[in-house]
């Protein structure tokens, strides 16, 4: 478990900003006590200092997880947020996108947003932005990118793609063994 260097923390942070934008200082600077990102295998934790200064003692090959996994590196030092996120995503998101009742198991399935399942959209979500996605009871489903701008999304027909998946809920079932940083024995 270590802290991010300079470069992984310039990616990690482009990348959730993505979607949450300047919230990020909430992750941070919390009324509760002291938070901060930490690195184990490629995996990126988000967890209070407490927990990290416990943890300390255990030994890099035994320490399973720590925290929240807000995603991983790839072998190619990209960033990729995991479905893990989502509670702190949606707390903090600054574009959202509601799913009509008939949309939400196609979503949770894998597939794009329709506009003819998007309920409501955040005023003014520009193009290729980062968002996050709700059923129209205010539970989070998971998060995208959006293909088109609110106003673009008004003037397009019931089948084109208003927003694109990157991860949902529904991934908890079909990507259990990948979610986690260690395999079952």
């Amino acid at each position: 478990m270590r802290p991010l260097d300079e470069e992984e923390m310039k990616t990690f942070f482009e990348k959730l900003a993505k979607y949450i934008g300047r919230n990020i200082r909430f992750l941070i600077d919390r009324k509760d006590g002291n938070y901060c990102f930490r690195m184990q295998k490629d995996r990126v934790y988000y967890a209070s200092e407490k927990l990290v200064r416990r943890a300390q003692c255990v030994s890099r090959e035994n320490l399973a997880s720590l925290g929240v996994c807000f995603g991983k590196f790839t072998k190619t030092k990209k960033f990729r947020l995991e479905i893990t996120a989502l509670e702190f995503l949606a707390k903090f998101a600054q574009y959202k996108i509601w799913i009509k009742p008939g949309g939400v198991m196609s979503y949770l399935y894998g597939n794009h947003v329709l506009k003819a399942h998007l309920g409501r959209i955040t005023e003014n979500t520009p193009k290729n932005q980062g968002v996050v996605f709700f059923s129209m009871g205010d539970v989070p489903l998971g998060f995208g990118v959006s293909a088109y701008s609110t106003k673009e999304c008004r003037k397009l027909q019931g089948t084109a793609i208003v927003a694109f998946h990157q991860a949902d809920v529904g991934q908890y079932l079909r990507s259990e063994d990948s979610l986690t940083s260690f395999s079952a024995t």
